[in-house]
This record gives C-alpha cells, sequence and structure tokens, in this order.
C-alpha cells in the first residue's frame, strides 16, 4: 500500500463550499482508500491505497465530490514520498523560524506547469517575497507585515491561475508527511 495526500482547493473557507470533515473521509472510505486521516478543515486528505496514478486519484476523489457534495472542486493527489522529497528539497530561507515570514508551497494542478505560473504571475516584489521552482511546485515566502504590496499575494488568486493551483503552508505539510 501506498501513502497519498490529497489537497482540495477552495473548501471551508469564509463559509464557502463547506465539506464536513467526517463526511470527506466517509467518502474517500466509500472509494476504497485505507487508513483515511484528514487534517485541519482545510481539505488535507492522507489515505492509502496500492500504487495508482496520482491524477486517476484526483479525478475519482474530484468526481467523488461532485457526486456527494455537489462542488466542483479542484484536487491534487500527490504521492506522500514525493512530498517529502520537496520538503526535503527546500530552499534554505524556506519554512524557517522567523515569525516575520510566511512560508507556503503552491501546487500546480496537472496540465499546468510551475514555470507557467511562475511566468502568468511575475516576478516577486524584491525584498518582499521569494520564490523557488522544484519539481512542479513553487516554494513561496513573504513578509507577513507588507502581503499586500507583494506581487504574488495579489495574483495568486486571480482568474487563470487561482483555480489551478492550491497552496499549503510549510506547517501543515510538514505535519501531513508523516501522517
Amino acid at each position: 500500500m501506498k501513502r497519498y495526500i490529497a489537497l482540495l482547493r477552495g473548501i471551508n473557507i469564509s463559509g464557502k463550499n463547506k465539506i464536513a470533515m467526517a463526511e470527506l473521509k466517509s467518502g474517500f472510505m466509500k472509494l476504497g482508500y485505507d487508513d483515511v486521516l484528514t487534517h485541519l478543515n482545510s481539505g488535507n486528505v492522507v489515505f492509502s491505497i496500492d500504487k495508482n496514478d496520482e491524477t486517476v486519484l484526483a479525478n475519482k476523489i474530484k468526481h467523488m465530490i461532485q457526486e456527494q457534495f455537489s462542488l466542483d472542486i479542484p484536487v491534487f493527489v500527490i504521492l506522500q514520498e514525493k512530498l517529502q522529497d520537496i520538503l526535503c528539497n527546500a530552499p534554505d530561507w524556506w519554512g524557517t523560524d522567523n515569525k516575520e515570514i510566511y512560508d507556503n508551497l503552491i501546487f500546480v494542478i496537472p496540465n499546468f506547469t510551475a514555470e507557467t505560473i511562475a511566468e502568468k504571475i511575475g516576478k516577486p516584489t524584491k525584498e518582499l517575497e521569494q520564490i523557488y521552482i522544484y519539481n512542479n511546485v513553487i516554494f513561496w515566502s513573504f513578509d507577513k507585515a507588507k502581503y499586500a504590496k507583494a506581487n504574488w499575494w495579489k495574483k495568486t488568486a486571480s482568474i487563470g491561475i487561482g483555480e489551478v493551483i492550491t497552496i499549503r503552508t510549510a506547517n501543515t505539510l510538514r505535519k501531513i508527511a508523516k501522517i
């Protein structure tokens, strides 16, 4: 059995796209996934299944969510081992104990590339944010106090970008990489 992580984009945010984690977990179990665990209330699901294609798994989960919750939610699935590799290859400036900096990892939904997303958003604002692309994800850090001035902050939710990415914090990812 392989361990996978499903990241659902945009659920339970500001009262929109509500999904109870217990019901989501039940939906995963009905798909035949084992050892299903949810983390936080924002669509992080860790599960086990015999080796399978991540895109196939994402499509099955997306269909289940459409059927069970009547929501069209982008789903990103990654092998837990692959996430661990990504975290091991983070740049030195990402995921530190500096409380003034907010560290995120941007996952790009298949059929798009991190390079294309970075090109559409443009250069990070000097001295406010940094990016680093590795294995089709984007490490992104920004100054918490000045986030509103950061180019990437303004554009990650824009049309043509927001619906093809999902973002998680360094702390959340470190936890789900070990579950």
